[in-house]
């Protein structure tokens, strides 16, 4: 028996990279899938090899929500997962490159708590992983304070939620997720955001030239690792965390 038999999941950004992982990683313990993303073929391909459904969808659109949360039937657990970043330093960021990040990044994991939680509560209760990351636990160098400002909320959002989801008797527990550094499209999108303002091997975004310099070990890891984790906070077997922080970076926030 897998730890999510009889538990059908939504995962947003799941065309690939921690997404696409999660998606694999909770059919093979069970789960029923429902993959979203805006990239429609990738999204596919990823419900595809799950096993499970597809819908299209853009998380900063609210009534989107409104109709994934109609379409979806009952549901057990929610990964909101979808994200960007921008990389620019800061007086060179526009106020649309922050509203961009601050729209997918927080507004996105917003609504889909919102929107969510309800059918989740109606299903029986279960649980909503909040993918942050270890940018949002600390300062971080040139280039990624925008992006680490979005991380921050979803961190303090994702207790809050959870606190209420506990206080009210919902039954839905709420934690966050914060990968270090992992080997996903999302380094090659940073890259493609705007010219680079780096000029040291451990502040690149090439995901194994950057662990170098900033990972004990001095590797990245893979979607996998974090799959892993966000399975077990969907499981029952995470049934006393909430309002936690489940930080999976190899050690790279251990001395901070």
């Amino acid at each position: 028996m897998g730890v999510l038999d009889g538990k059908v999941i939504l995962i947003t950004g799941a065309a690939s990279g921690i997404g696409r992982a999660t998606a694999l990683a909770a059919a093979a313990a069970g789960a029923s899938v429902l993959a979203t993303d805006i990239d429609e073929a990738g999204g596919r391909e990823t419900a595809e090899r799950a096993g499970g459904r597809f819908m299209p969808q853009d998380v900063t659109n609210e009534a989107r929500w409104r109709e994934v949360a109609e379409a979806a039937g009952p549901l057990h657990g929610l990964v909101n997962n979808a994200g960007i970043a921008i990389v620019r330093p800061l007086l060179e960021t526009s106020l649309e490159d922050w509203r961009k990040q601050q729209a997918v990044n927080v507004e996105g994991v917003f609504l889909g708590v919102k929107h969510i939680l309800p059918v989740i509560r109606d299903s029986g209760g279960g649980s909503i992983v909040n993918l942050s990351s270890v940018a949002g636990l600390r300062g971080n160098s040139v280039g990624l304070s925008c992006y680490s400002a979005t991380k921050g909320a979803v961190c303090l959002f994702t207790k809050s939620a959870a606190l209420e989801s506990a206080r009210r008797g919902w039954n839905v527990r709420v934690n966050s997720v914060h990968p270090g550094i992992i080997d996903t499209p999302i380094w090659d999108r940073m890259a493609e955001s705007g010219p680079s303002p780096f000029n040291d091997p451990t502040a690149s975004t090439d995901p194994v030239q950057r662990a170098s310099g900033r990972v004990p070990g001095g590797r990245p890891g893979g979607p996998e690792n974090i799959a892993d984790g966000i399975v077990f906070l969907l499981s029952d077997n995470a049934s006393y965390m909430t309002g936690s922080e489940l930080v999976i970076d190899h050690g790279m926030t251990a001395g901070s």
